[in-house]
């Protein structure tokens, strides 16, 4: 495992003073690339910052990105077992290689959750800051044909952790978490004997009451409806990177989320236990 250290300096390689700014390089005159590294959830509170530039030699992997930052910030050790990267908008595994602009998403367990945000209501899958209609949702894509339309309805509840709850506040890495969305609408129509799908959720500041996330199936058969529903708001829940913070009347927690699946965590990346 290479010992290489994060700069944020962004001098050419050959001015840099590796002592003062540490530069991430083995040698003096290796020449660095960038790369974005942007922090989610609970990891953008442990480091202070919702992304930063990152410089790597040649052949860095995203396993020595994360033992880098493991180092910079030993809190971090204790969140890899269930972390999982991102690479350009889709999960990556650890020894994925890295080049000059690639995007690295950090991703901690999420508590989420399109064509993407704001789009209208009759849209399939849709983050938006705004208030969800359920009843708009099912107006626009019910259809004659349905003999069930099953709907799940997350509202925000006014306590948790045995505390009074004010108000919840969700973030995603939008552009991941809208892709995120569409596939599970996809999915759900091939897994299951469903006419149609959709899955909208909120994102910003949300209060006690309002609805979090709307996820409607319509089907021919109940049975179908209820098993495609409850495969949607599962799945949802474990890899759309989609986060809550929950505020109370002496500060904020964010939500301990449920477990990415196995592989595609990053907890067997070489070197994230140093």
């Amino acid at each position: 495992m290479r010992n290489f250290e994060i700069c944020g300096c962004g001098q050419p390689a050959e001015r840099r003073n590796y002592a003062g700014c540490g530069g991430f390089a083995y040698s003096r005159y290796a020449v660095p690339f960038r790369v974005r590294v942007l922090f989610f959830g609970v990891l953008r509170d442990l480091l202070g910052s919702s992304g930063e530039d990152a410089f790597l030699p040649e052949g860095a992997t995203l396993a020595d990105l994360l033992a880098t930052y493991s180092r910079k910030a030993p809190e971090l050790r204790a969140h890899i077992p269930s972390l999982a990267l991102s690479l350009n908008h889709e999960f990556a595994s650890p020894s994925t290689g890295l080049k000059e602009g690639d995007e690295i998403g950090f991703l901690p367990p999420v508590s989420g959750g399109a064509a993407g945000v704001g789009q209208p209501v009759m849209s399939r899958w849709l983050l938006t800051g705004d208030r969800l209609s359920p009843n708009a949702l099912v107006q626009a894509l019910a259809q004659p044909e349905d003999g069930a339309v099953v709907v799940f309805e997350g509202v925000v509840r006014n306590h948790s952790r045995q505390r009074q709850t004010f108000f919840l506040e969700y973030e995603a890495y939008e552009a991941m978490a809208a892709a995120g969305l569409q596939l599970l609408v996809e999915q759900a129509r091939e897994k299951f004997p469903i006419r149609d799908a959709a899955v909208h959720h909120r994102l910003g500041r949300i209060e006690i009451g309002e609805t979090s996330v709307v996820i409607a199936v319509f089907s021919a058969h109940r049975a179908a409806a209820f098993d495609a529903c409850r495969w949607i708001i599962d799945t949802l829940k474990r890899t759309v990177p989609i986060w809550k913070k929950e505020h109370f009347e002496d500060g904020a927690v964010w939500a301990d989320g449920e477990p990415f699946p196995a592989s595609l965590t990053a907890g067997g990346a070489p070197g994230s236990a140093e």
